[in-house]
């Protein structure tokens, strides 16, 4: 890495650049074309020092390598608020001195910068040292919708209801949303993962249920239905997710929002 050389004109922009779960083709046109330029800095996150940056990992599997300036930022896989907030802040205080010399920086994210990603910590940090900061992100794929997409069944249809939870709240929490969705997508199942096959079983919901760990990437893995019972007391990826279609829905009335108008009703107005 190279030091930032002042440049003339405003203040660069910051773009949250969303790469998709992990295969290059899966990289948007606009992401593709961010990463064509040579003149904009990377960054780009890693959980430590060890460990590798996965964005960073999707983009060079694409074929496309960093420029001339980029560096990765340190962001722990912690829940402790403030070891959170001194990575946050210091990521910001990195990237800040390049945007006030005029640079635009590129902040690489696996899957969308909007959902789930410390694209918007960094954002809202660096506002926070810089209210004139100017911040645009690049949409991308989500983990949940390409996993649907290679284990071949639709994410929602028609008028399903769908919630997307980290496992963290716990199986009660995801007992509780059970009867109101036709579709649970569970992330971050790492450390319950045996406790929600439990649950899965006693649910009789196994038979509509996708494990995806990695999705993209060139060890994906995929277990579907009772398959999954194989995962007990087994190590798995962070990058993992449940797709749980629920058979067992009762739906409710629901409320149509579009209306045909009588020729009446229509006669009346006219006049």
């Amino acid at each position: 890495m190279t030091e930032a050389v002042p440049l003339s004109g405003g203040m660069g922009k910051l773009y949250g650049v969303s790469l998709g779960p992990g295969d290059p083709g899966l990289i948007t046109r606009a992401a593709w074309a961010a990463l064509q330029r040579r003149d904009a800095v990377w960054v780009y996150p890693a959980r430590s020092g060890k460990t590798p940056s996965y964005a960073l990992d999707i983009a060079t599997r694409a074929g496309v390598m960093p420029p001339d300036l980029h560096t990765q930022l340190l962001f722990p896989m912690t829940h402790d608020g403030e070891k959170l907030a001194v990575a946050w802040m210091k990521a910001a205080q990195t990237v800040l001195p390049w945007l006030r010399a005029g640079r635009d920086v590129l902040f690489l994210v696996e899957g969308d910068a909007s959902t789930y990603a410390t694209f918007g910590h960094l954002a809202r940090t660096l506002r926070a040292l810089d209210a004139d900061s100017d911040v645009h992100v690049i949409a991308g794929v989500n983990s949940f919708t390409a996993a649907c997409a290679d284990v071949g069944v639709p994410f929602s249809e028609q008028d399903d209801t769908v919630a997307i939870v980290p496992a963290a709240y716990g199986v009660g929490s995801v007992e509780r949303l059970l009867p109101d969705f036709d579709t649970l997508v569970l992330m971050k199942i790492k450390p319950l993962l045996d406790d929600l096959i439990d649950w899965l079983q006693r649910r009789d919901l196994l038979s509509g249920t996708h494990f995806v760990e990695r999705v993209g990437a060139v060890d994906e893995r995929r277990l579907s239905g009772a398959d999954i019972l194989q995962l007990r007391g087994t190590k798995v990826s962070y990058l993992s997710l449940l797709i749980i279609k629920n058979p067992h829905r009762i739906r409710g009335e629901r409320i149509k929002g579009c209306l045909k108008k009588s020729s009446a009703v229509v006669e009346t107005e006219a006049a």
